[in-house]
């Protein structure tokens, strides 16, 4: 048998049901891979013993016979934003060094439950506000990816940048990734590997850091499409305890991927032909549209008139909703307290706490979010804001109601970049980077990357399906025949 931790989580599982191998050689093959890639810097909380306890106990209820959830037994990476009990759970952020949660965020318990083994916690940007994993208070994760033979390493994307490295890394068989403006699929592109975000409401968002509430939404991050579709349906679920929580049955999603679109329509909507678009990325759409017309789908032009101003938009609600979100780490209750001087009171403590426990990046996002919410600016910038988004989700429902399955677009502006290539030079620069995701956030619908092609230089890049609310099944069934035209099997050679 091959490496067992390059299988993917449907061979796996059908590996351990066949007896041709255990969690635990599973598990130590991570654990191994995981010792050897420190120059990725993807895992940053490392739990050998709670992986190798869950997988000895994965181990025995295979044997007993009892028929065990897809995931039981199958080794997984979880980021930092999923509170995870007595294990540190830091948001990449100094502020909450220190903070161990006595409560398992839904999702990762969900998991649990169904058997997958936590093997550690993975590198993110701080409070997941980033698009490139430069705002970690653990340092940059780097792509195991590279420009040919060039040396200069590279963003594997963010903010889930260190589940991406991960799993592309053949580090873990998958992992938990967060989805707040593209943060699993623009680093799911950049690392040739697929990651969806479900309906907003689909996956519980208690127990995992907020940064804003009404865009966050948990997702899987996978090697391929059946994959996705197997873990998703571990993390979904009603959950009480998140008001925002859908009370729907979840469907079998695996058991959808038949890959016959025939009949589907899939629009192409003329807003997101970008100025500057880099050819590559262009052909790389108009090559994805000719793979599923030729799988029996419809193609069909639409409009999304108010795309143009979904990132200014977004720009206004995500860093508002974070100001409110983030004013509880106050060094009061827990996380880390700046030192005090004599004579110091409770308001330099909380100025203090708070300028050295957050970084620029989320620093200049409250601030930002605050302004907006000010007296004076509220109705300027924060309720046009919203009205903006109710304008961007109505132009998605007219299309699905217009006949529309699904919608096809690039899942990044460029593959991924050089670490440090944009970061400290213009922070817009950056944000342009969720250009093409940001929309599915701000409408709630379900979107997918699924790695397409390679570049001029070897870097992969990634397709966006987007879907109907509440139809992740028919939009991973799209996706499959999609990933199943482009053939895309290549891997990132090791050199870490």
């Amino acid at each position: 048998m091959t490496d067992l931790n390059s299988l993917t989580l449907a061979q796996a599982r059908d590996a351990l049901r066949k007896g041709e191998t255990t969690s635990v050689e599973l598990t130590e093959a991570c654990l191994k891979a995981i010792e050897g890639s420190d120059a990725l810097n993807a895992f940053v909380h490392k739990t050998p013993e709670i992986a190798l306890e869950r997988a000895r106990a994965a181990d025995e209820r295979l044997k007993g016979g009892e028929e065990a959830p897809a995931m039981c037994g199958l080794p997984i990476g979880i980021k930092d934003l999923f509170c995870t009990k007595g294990v540190a759970s830091q948001a990449a952020s100094r502020i909450l060094e220190g903070f161990k949660p006595e409560y398992e965020s839904t999702v990762s318990q969900q998991l649990a439950d169904a058997g997958a083994v936590m093997l550690g916690k993975l590198n993110m940007d701080e409070f997941a506000m980033g698009s490139s994993n430069e705002t970690s208070v653990y340092g940059n994760a780097v792509n195991p990816w590279r420009r040919g033979n060039d040396e200069t390493p590279l963003t594997p994307g963010g903010s889930s940048g260190g589940s991406a490295a991960a799993v592309a890394a053949d580090l873990c068989l998958a992992a938990t990734g967060t989805d707040t403006g593209g943060s699993i699929r623009q680093p799911a592109a950049f690392t040739g590997i697929t990651g969806i975000k479900p309906t907003y409401g689909r996956c519980s968002r208690w127990g995992i850091v907020a940064f804003a509430s009404s865009l966050d939404q948990a997702g899987p991050m996978t090697k391929d499409v059946r994959d996705a579709a197997i873990m998703l349906q571990a993390m979904c679920g009603h959950d009480p305890k998140d008001s925002t929580s859908a009370d729907l049955l979840v469907p079998d999603f695996e058991s959808m991927l038949t890959g016959d679109i025939r009949g589907k329509t899939i629009g192409i909507p003329k807003e997101y032909r970008m100025e500057g678009m880099p050819e590559e990325i262009e052909a790389l759409w108009s090559k994805g549209a000719d793979m599923l017309r030729d799988a029996g789908a419809k193609i069909v032009d639409i409009s999304l008139p108010h795309t143009k101003y979904a990132l200014p938009a977004y720009y206004v609600i995500a860093p508002a909703e974070a100001s409110s979100n983030l004013a509880r780490y106050d060094g009061v209750r827990y996380g880390r307290r700046a030192a005090l001087a004599q004579g110091d009171g409770i308001t330099e403590m909380y100025e203090k706490t708070r300028a050295e426990g957050f970084g620029h990046e989320v620093q200049r996002r409250v601030m930002v979010g605050t302004y907006v919410l000010s007296a004076g600016f509220y109705d300027a910038y924060y309720n046009r804001a919203r009205k903006v988004r109710t304008l961007i989700k109505r132009d998605f429902e007219e299309a699905f109601d217009a006949g529309v399955d699904a919608i096809l677009t690039p899942a990044t502006p460029s593959a991924a970049f050089g670490l440090g290539e944009m970061a400290e030079a213009d922070p817009v620069q950056m944000y342009l980077n969720d250009v093409f995701t940001v929309t599915v956030n701000l409408a709630g619908l379900p979107g997918i990357s699924v790695p397409a092609g390679l570049d001029s230089k070897g870097l992969p890049l990634g397709l966006q399906l987007i879907g109907r609310p509440w139809e992740e099944g028919d939009l991973l069934n799209t996706a499959y025949a999609l990933e199943s035209a482009a053939g895309f099997v290549a891997k990132p050679g090791k050199w870490w």
